[in-house]
């Protein structure tokens, strides 16, 4: 750790602290280093993050803006998804903007590998609530890569509306909220076969 200089404390994630720092010699190196009993993630320092850029009402969101954060939010996803790697946490805090607009994903503590073929079994207890699929919040253990999807879309209605589209204080009334704003599924949209209780509202 000698070789940065720790300017201060940023936030805190699910599986660690996040500082900004400066290396001595080169700014924007990044590298992985052992340090105690965990290790050290060096990553370039972002400007902000999207959460702040949506509530900065001093500059909203044209429609350009919009457009321009969801095609590089929509290609990490891509790029995530072609190496079989599940997000799972995808949300506007934890999508960091450069000081010169560029979008990149982050936190990827919640994230695994994926495979469509298979029995395995994930938590549900994953993704922050207002950006989790449906099928997480009926407890579903078998899921895929549509999880991240239904949080892109989450997060497109956010950029649109300027607010949450979904914001459930607890796991029933998230899924109230939902089918608030989409209707009760039917068998011709969400079939049977995904195991599910479909809940009148």
């Amino acid at each position: 750790m000698e070789q940065y200089n720790i300017l201060g404390r940023i936030g805190e994630g699910a599986h660690g602290i996040v500082f900004k720092a400066k290396h001595t010699e080169v700014v924007n190196l990044r590298e992985v280093f052992p340090y105690g009993s965990g290790f050290v993630l060096v990553f370039e320092f972002m400007l902000s993050d999207l959460s702040e850029v949506i509530r900065n009402t001093n500059t909203p969101l044209t429609e350009a803006h919009i457009k321009s954060y969801m095609l590089m939010l929509l290609k990490g996803v891509a790029f995530c998804h072609n190496n079989n790697i599940m997000h799972r946490d995808l949300k506007p805090a934890n999508l960091l903007i450069s000081s010169t607009g560029h979008l990149k994903i982050a936190d990827f503590g919640l994230a695994r590998v994926f495979q469509n073929e298979g029995n395995r079994q994930y938590s549900h207890q994953v993704a922050t609530r207002w950006y989790r699929a449906p099928e997480l919040l009926y407890g579903a253990r078998k899921y895929d890569e549509g999880v991240d999807l239904w949080a892109v879309g989450c997060i497109l209605g956010e950029l649109l509306n300027n607010s949450p589209l979904f914001p459930g204080e607890n796991d029933i009334e998230q899924l109230c909220c939902v089918l608030r704003v989409l209707g009760t599924p039917t068998e011709a949209t969400w079939p049977v076969s995904r195991n599910i209780i479909i809940l009148q509202y």
